[in-house]
């Protein structure tokens, strides 16, 4: 297993252009020392950073170790012993037990397979109107902003009951709070307009219900400001991180043109694709959690208290878990990847993200089949490593008319 107390002095701020789809080369090597190692905190705190697939599951599976917010100590920041409040009500990703279960419980049925399967008619159509409007206007287009953006964004918005009229100012504002190269001021009031135009579309839905999640929920003892906090939970976990699994998905078969093949030539395999891509993209990069006691961890004693950073996409190349994990494999059968982590705080939204996948990826590369980028791989811009999804700002691309 190698060395057990391997350090990790910083943490990292890019990835090599390179090998945009990788995890930082920090992370690859902390976990070639073994699946746990020792990480100082801003402030001098010490803490732990979790590698290692087996170990991370673990992790997430324990009750032990908290997702509380009011405990969590930020990995590069020191804001000299200030602590956070609690997550405010309804913002269950950052909640333990019994707080947790409130939240989520009431949209476990909301989110099933076959109700998220029977939209997939809707993605269907979405997807075909966004494709129409890049042949329309022709070649070259950015490739996040024409189709990976919009996809998502007009699902989760209808799933919430948002007016038409008001979805691209609402996806705007949403955008300028999940801006992690934003000044703190711009972060801080896009937040607050963001949780201000929720109240207001949680009063419409109490007033005049419709068809969405937002309406069901009020027939709940849920409160608004509980509801508010549910739809910026939804919000956040239904737009960004699959708009960047589209558009890196994308770049990466379109970097990989013996993958996009296999891709196109086996309409039966793209629920292996969308696993594969998944697994090797790990957009949703790393979490926090807290150990609320003393708790014995891979040979090592975790201290109440300690902070854990646990990086989902070093797991999921994890040599002990998957045979060639650098590779790009959409063929690949034995994938029990943890992109939408595990346990209580696994993603909610998974069913709706596959569905959109499933139905994305095959209807672009059907449709442009000379579709290319259009700039060399290495110029396209990576989002910051601080952001707390992986993914590309634009991706243009062009094909053949």
């Amino acid at each position: 297993m190698g060395d057990p107390l391997h350090t990790v002095t910083t943490l990292p701020t890019t990835r090599r252009p390179d090998r945009p789809f990788d995890p930082p080369a920090e992370f690859l090597e902390a976990r070639r020392h073994g699946p746990i190692s020792r990480y100082t905190f801003p402030g001098g705190v010490d803490g732990w950073l979790v590698t290692g697939y087996e170990l991370l599951k673990s992790v997430l599976a324990d009750p032990r170790f908290s997702s509380r917010r009011d405990l969590m100590r930020h990995p590069t920041v020191d804001y000299g012993g200030l602590t956070l409040p609690p997550a405010p009500p309804g913002e269950f990703l950052l909640m333990d037990e019994p707080r947790h279960g409130r939240y989520r419980k009431p949209l476990i049925s909301t989110f099933t397979v076959r109700r998220m399967r029977l939209l997939t008619e809707r993605v269907e159509e979405i997807t075909a109107e966004h494709l129409d409007a890049m042949a329309a206007a022709g070649p070259p287009a950015d490739l996040v902003s024409a189709y990976a953006k919009p996809i998502p964004a007009i699902m989760i918005c209808e799933l919430l009951g948002v007016p038409r009229q008001d979805r691209d100012s609402f996806q705007k504002q949403f955008e300028g709070f999940m801006d992690a190269e934003a000044d703190d001021e711009d972060t801080v009031a896009a937040y607050a307009t963001t949780r201000a135009r929720l109240a207001e579309l949680v009063a419409a839905k109490r007033a005049h219900p419709t068809d969405d999640v937002l309406s069901e929920l009020t027939d709940s003892d849920l409160t608004d400001e509980e509801l508010k906090g549910i739809a910026l939970v939804l919000l956040a976990a239904g737009l960004d991180t699959t708009a960047n699994m589209l558009a890196l998905g994308a770049f990466a078969l379109l970097r990989d043109p013996d993958q996009l093949a296999a891709l196109c030539a086996d309409p039966a395999g793209t629920d292996r694709a969308v696993e594969e891509l998944l697994r090797y993209l790990s957009v949703g990069k790393t979490f926090m959690r807290t150990a609320l006691e003393d708790v014995e961890l891979g040979g090592q004693t975790i201290r109440a208290g300690s902070p854990l950073i646990l990086s989902y996409n070093t797991a999921n190349r994890d040599p002990e878990q998957f045979a060639d994990p650098q590779v790009l494999d959409v063929r690949r059968r034995e994938n029990r990847h943890v992109a939408f982590g595990h346990g209580i705080h696994q993603c909610l939204g998974q069913q709706l993200a596959r569905v959109e996948m499933r139905v994305a990826f095959p209807a672009l590369f059907g449709r442009f089949p000379t579709l290319r980028l259009a700039v060399p791989a290495e110029e396209v811009a990576l989002r910051p490593e601080i952001s707390d999804i992986h993914g590309v700002k634009s991706l243009p691309v062009t094909w053949d008319v």
